[in-house]
């Protein structure tokens, strides 16, 4: 994908990862983009680094015109917090996240990323994968209703289950594995926002289910992917030009 001029949009912009993806995108190429549900947090999305902020719910599909309108490429860092388990009928990690999916390819975006977690489809059974099966099921089964429509929708796609999250600072030093590998331990969101920005860029990438942890873990399964961020933007050069 061409990153020039593209404009990416943030969903789950006031999250944890969302807000490591905004920070690092900020001062490169694409226009960024943030979804919030909240109108108030408008102004720390833009010091955060957006460029614009849209508001919306994606289970009320609310705002989802306007926040697709001339996208290339949806990073989705929805996701609903275990306490919800408790309490919701729906889920933004399935039903939120399809509503979104569906916008965006009717507007024409070129790449969709989502933030999954381990265990989601059921694939690797590593303990890690089972506990948060046994923890957060009705979350799981949501995030996998999501992931098959993804994969189901013509759009490149790239689809990330970290292991536990943390909010360590960036290694840049992650193991990458297939969906089938069963990897266990935790990762940074920070490294986690790294995977999910470089994703439409990384041809690797596209089209793939990946599983994601902090190494020195499991090093020796890890897939070699360049990832590779957008550039960062061009500095403005101010010539004097003297009458001779």
């Amino acid at each position: 994908m061409n990153e020039n001029r593209a404009t990416v949009l943030v969903a789950g912009a006031s999250g944890e990862t969302g807000r490591e993806i905004l920070r690092l995108l900020d001062g490169r190429d694409p226009t960024v983009r943030a979804l919030t549900r909240d109108e108030s947090n408008a102004d720390r999305l833009r010091a955060w680094g957006a460029d614009e902020v849209v508001v919306g719910d994606l289970l009320a599909e609310t705002g989802l015109d306007a926040a697709v309108e001339g996208v290339d490429v949806v990073l989705s860092a929805v996701g609903s917090t275990p306490s919800a388990v408790l309490t919701a009928e729906q889920f933004v990690d399935g039903v939120g996240t399809i509503a979104l999916l569906e916008a965006a390819v009717d507007a024409g975006a070129e790449a969709f990323v989502m933030e999954s977690a381990l265990g989601v489809g059921g694939e690797g059974g590593s303990v890690l994968a089972r506990l948060f099966d046994a923890a957060i099921g009705p979350i799981q089964d949501a995030k996998a209703r999501a992931e098959a429509a993804i994969r189901a929708a013509p759009v490149r796609h790239t689809i990330l289950r970290p292991g536990v999250l943390t909010n360590g600072r960036r290694t840049d030093d992650v193991t990458v594995a297939p969906a089938d590998t069963g990897l266990w331990g935790s990762v940074s969101r920070a490294d986690v926002a790294r995977l999910m920005a470089a994703a439409p860029y990384t041809g690797a990438a596209a089209d793939r289910t990946l599983e994601a942890v902090a190494t020195p873990s499991h090093r020796e399964v890890g897939l070699a992917i360049d990832w590779r961020l957008p550039r960062a933007r061009a500095e403005e050069i101010s010539v004097e030009v003297v009458d001779g």
